[in-house]
C-alpha cells in the first residue's frame, strides 16, 4: 500500500478514474464575483438524479487560467461531460467545450464570444447595466460594493444576498478584454438561461447569444443568478441537455 505523499499521488495518477456508463456528468463553472457556492441549489438535485457533479473553481486571473483549471477538473469526473457556465462562465465554457470530453454547454445568463471578439466588446454592443455603476478598481481587481448587491441578485432573500456578496470573487482587472482559442457552441449542443430582469448581463445580449449559437432558450423572469431564484428552470434545461444528448445515436 502506499503511504508516502508522493506515492499516494504516484497511485492516484494511474488508477485514473471510474468511468460511469448513462447519463453525463456535470461541470459547473462560475463567474465573476461567484464561486462553486453559486450552484448549490442545483447539486444536490443532480446527484439525487445519478449525475456525477463537480465544479471547477478558478481564480479569475486570466482566461486562460481559468479555462485550465477546467480542463484539469474534466479529469476528476466520467467522461462525456456537459459544461454549465454562469455570466463570465460562458466564456469559459465557450473555450473549454473544445475539449473533447465535453458533448454539451448550458450558459446561464451568459456572455458566450464568438473566436473574433471578447467579452468585453461583446458587452459594448449593448447599454451597460446598473451593476457596473457599483463598483471599485483597487489592487488591480474588480469589486462589487455593497451597493451592487441588490443589481446582482436582487430576487433573493437579504440572508441569501449577503451570502452572495460575501463569497464575490472579484476579477482581474483585464480578464474580459482577453479572447482565448476556441468556439465550442459553434459545435455542440447548447441551451442558454435568459434572465429577462438581468441587471449585470443585458438581457438583449442574452438574447442574441442564445440566438446567434441556435441554443434550445429558456426565458425566466429572474436577476442575474437564475441558478438560486429559479434553479427548477435551470434544472430543467441541464437535465432536457443530457436526455437529447443520450438520446443521440453514437459518433464513430
Amino acid at each position: 500500500m502506499p503511504h508516502r505523499l508522493d506515492d499516494l499521488i504516484h497511485h492516484r495518477n494511474h488508477k485514473g478514474v471510474d468511468y460511469m456508463s448513462g447519463k453525463p456528468s456535470i461541470v459547473f463553472c462560475h463567474g465573476i464575483w461567484a464561486d462553486g457556492s453559486c450552484f448549490s441549489k442545483l447539486i444536490p438535485p443532480l446527484v439525487a438524479d445519478g449525475y456525477e457533479v463537480i465544479s471547477a473553481q478558478y481564480n479569475l486571473d486570466s482566461a486562460q487560467s481559468d479555462i485550465d483549471a477546467v480542463i484539469r477538473t474534466l479529469g476528476r469526473v466520467s467522461s462525456p461531460s456537459i459544461l454549465v457556465g454562469h455570466s463570465y462562465g460562458g466564456a469559459v465554457i465557450t473555450g473549454a467545450g473544445t475539449d473533447d470530453r465535453v458533448v454539451g454547454l448550458v450558459y446561464i445568463s451568459a456572455v458566450a464570444p464568438d473566436e473574433d471578439e471578447t467579452a468585453a466588446e461583446q458587452q459594448a454592443k449593448y447599454p451597460t447595466t446598473e451593476l457596473f455603476g457599483q463598483i471599485e478598481v483597487a489592487d488591480g481587481r474588480i469589486w462589487m460594493l455593497p451597493s451592487g448587491i441588490g443589481y446582482f441578485c436582487g430576487d433573493l432573500t437579504e440572508e441569501e444576498q449577503q451570502v452572495v456578496w460575501a463569497t464575490a470573487t472579484p476579477p482581474a482587472v483585464e480578464l474580459f478584454n482577453e479572447k482565448p482559442k476556441g468556439t465550442a457552441w459553434r459545435t455542440k449542443p447548447s441551451a442558454y438561461i435568459v434572465a429577462n430582469n438581468d441587471h449585470a448581463v443585458h438581457p438583449d445580449l442574452e438574447r442574441a447569444s442564445a440566438e446567434r449559437m441556435g441554443a434550445t432558450t429558456y426565458a425566466v423572469d429572474s436577476s442575474h443568478v437564475p441558478m438560486l431564484s429559479q434553479p427548477d428552470v435551470v434544472l430543467t434545461a441541464i437535465r432536457n441537455l443530457a436526455a437529447t444528448l443520450q438520446r443521440a445515436p453514437a459518433m464513430a
